[in-house]
């Protein structure tokens, strides 16, 4: 079985914890394994609901579908629940606006399958780190169109208008990657409560230094606080392939 561990922590400035997090190690329908990370938008209770309801729907259609292929499974599950925050947005006038980012990945026959909407990320790392997923921000589509460069990026004052988001609007576009993975790979699955305070680098060091996979997770949501914590943080990390485990 492949190791994981998952935490969330509020940060040292935000009074809610908007972010919302599910590791399993175990099937989930017919996934091998199933690993969400989700960050919340939205008034007062608004956002954090919506990252959890998010989660807990895309786990219950995934757990109830015969579908055998993860990136099917994984976008129906993102699509009723894309209808299912919107509905429940309608209903209740206190959730109006609320919407969350998710990345989700499924470790099957030595392949990562991930789907993504939004901001949070997932890293492969091994010697290097290499970022999978692409950012659904203003900021992100300045860099890729030339206009805007990774550093001055970091620091933009609208670092923070996502492009996409479950809620958002009536048909959600996923993006889906499909990841060879090699013996000492570990995936980082995380929200940009890390990623805004630590850079790339930063979170390689901490990977290579610590020992174990939650000793490593710990040390990321630390060194994320110990910069400011201005955000909630979500990290997840997986380790898929070892000498006694593969997914």
């Amino acid at each position: 079985m492949l190791k994981a561990y998952a935490i969330t922590d509020i940060g040292r400035k935000r009074k809610v914890n908007q972010d919302y997090v599910f590791a399993s190690q175990q099937p989930v329908g017919k996934l091998s394994n199933l690993f969400i990370v989700a960050d919340g938008m939205g008034g007062h209770n608004a956002g954090d609901y919506a990252s959890k309801y998010t989660v807990e729907t895309m786990v219950e259609e995934a757990a109830a579908l015969e579908e055998t292929e993860p990136e099917k499974i994984l976008g129906y599950a993102i699509k009723v629940a894309n209808d299912r925050i919107r509905r429940k947005a309608g209903e209740d006038s206190s959730l109006t606006g609320m919407g969350t980012t998710v990345v989700a990945a499924v470790c099957q026959d030595g392949e990562l399958c991930v789907a993504n909407v939004g901001d949070s990320r997932l890293y492969l790392i091994g010697d290097t780190i290499r970022q999978i997923t692409k950012d659904h921000s203003l900021v992100a589509e300045m860099v890729r169109m030339g206009g805007l460069d990774k550093e001055a990026a970091r620091n933009h004052p609208e670092k923070n208008i996502i492009t996409r988001a479950i809620g958002a609007s009536r048909t959600v576009n996923v993006d889906f990657f499909t990841v060879e993975l090699t013996k000492g790979d570990m995936i980082l699955m995380c929200s940009d409560g890390l990623t805004n305070m630590l850079e790339d680098e930063e979170i390689l060091s901490i990977i290579q230094t610590e020992d174990d996979i939650r000793s490593r997770a710990h040390a990321l949501v630390k060194a994320a606080n110990d910069n400011g914590g201005l955000d909630n943080i979500a990290v997840v990390l997986i380790e898929p392939l070892t000498e006694n485990t593969q997914c």
